[in-house]
């Protein structure tokens, strides 16, 4: 059987920035929220799993690339399925619809990890997640750790707060992308361009009253960061790519 869950958008307009694109953060917004109603859904949800394994989601990874920017005040479909549960991860995919037209993706992987123990729960034994995959729909793409460069052109200070956290406890993970995005200055180099896709790596959890160390890089249209907490612990990686507006933007 294959499980697939729908969810419908507006962009508004909190999720757009100066040059009224939907921001990376709030298109990670929208794909997380629509995993979370498809973990609803599943029976799988965060106080669901940890009723019943004792575990918490973890994302470890996320990935997404468009064709063109979201614009405030369109209407986007998500779609979502998992692509089953093997090992200790399971990825998660997704697709993005603008009037019906495929506009966009991205994929996920996701950990359950122990409350107390703080490790891995085996997914093989996650039997809500048997016959629930998307079939043939399942993406063939594997994220792995991004190439990032040898050396780095700036290094900003950002200290982590309420506004950053989540039901969880911990910075939400469509923060990241804020926070990347911000040490880029993307309101400078964004300009006639669109993000064409993006990848987030979370490496260790953050939390409010922390401080980061952002360390980022601009290679042509390649945009690089790393988050550091304040004794050199890698704490996330960033990736982005732009891309020249198409001519009928």
């Amino acid at each position: 059987m294959s499980v697939t869950y729908e969810m419908d958008f507006r962009v508004d307009s909190r999720d757009v920035d100066l040059f009224n694109q939907c921001r990376p953060s709030a298109v990670l917004g929208y794909l997380q929220e629509a995993a979370t109603q498809a973990a609803l859904a599943l029976g799988v949800s965060g106080p669901e799993i940890l009723k019943k394994y004792n575990c918490l989601w973890m994302v470890t990874r996320n990935w997404v690339e468009l064709d063109a920017p979201l614009r405030w005040n369109e209407r986007i479909t998500v779609k979502t399925w998992h692509r089953g549960a093997s090992g200790a991860s399971s990825y998660r995919d997704f697709d993005l619809y603008r009037d019906g037209t495929l506009i966009g993706q991205g994929t996920s992987v996701w950990v359950m990890v122990d409350a107390d123990a703080r490790k891995l729960f085996r997914m093989k034994n996650l039997t809500e997640f048997q016959g629930t995959d998307g079939g043939e729909l399942r993406k063939n793409i594997k994220l792995r750790r991004p190439a990032m460069p040898e050396a780095f052109d700036n290094r900003t200070r950002r200290e982590l707060g309420y506004s950053d956290t989540d039901i969880n406890g911990h910075v939400n993970n469509a923060h990241y992308a804020d926070f990347a995005c911000d040490s880029l200055h993307l309101e400078r180099l964004g300009r006639g361009k669109f993000v064409r896709s993006f990848q987030i790596g979370y490496v260790s959890e953050c939390q409010a009253g922390e401080s980061l160390w952002v360390d980022t890089a601009v290679r042509g249209n390649g945009l690089y960061a790393q988050g550091q907490g304040e004794n050199g612990d890698e704490r996330f990686d960033f990736t982005l790519t732009l891309d020249d507006l198409p001519e009928n933007i």
